[in-house]
């Protein structure tokens, strides 16, 4: 019963790092109404590193990757318009991205893959 719990509880986590995704599965654009601000991430999956590039963007946002059990294993400010990622070592599985703004509201979300 726990361990069902403890199930219910990823998916329940899950779903809420991915409300408000405006990237498809591939890493590119989904048209909506608001300006994009991740505009593409590569290679999905990824083996040794990935690559964010961004749009319509200002220093006062903050990238954060979350694995899936929620621990943050990476948190930097965007200070241009491409940031590349070294994932050697983190283990393979589902990593959550996050953008956040000056006063951490979630700008944007989605989902990666590293493969090995």
């Amino acid at each position: 019963m726990l361990f069902l719990m403890k199930k219910i509880y990823l998916i329940i986590l899950l779903l809420s790092f991915c409300t408000g995704s405006r990237v498809a599965a591939n890493g590119l654009p989904i048209n909506y109404d608001g300006p994009i601000k991740v505009y593409r991430f590569y290679p999905n999956p990824a083996s040794s590193y990935i690559n964010f590039e961004f749009r319509n963007i200002s220093e006062s946002y903050t990238l954060q990757i979350y694995n899936f059990l929620g621990k943050k294993v990476f948190n930097q400010v965007v200070n241009g318009n491409k940031i590349t990622i070294p994932v050697e070592n983190l283990y393979r599985g589902i990593y959550i991205y996050q953008l956040k703004d000056a006063t951490g509201n979630i700008e944007e979300s989605g989902k990666f893959q590293i493969m090995r």
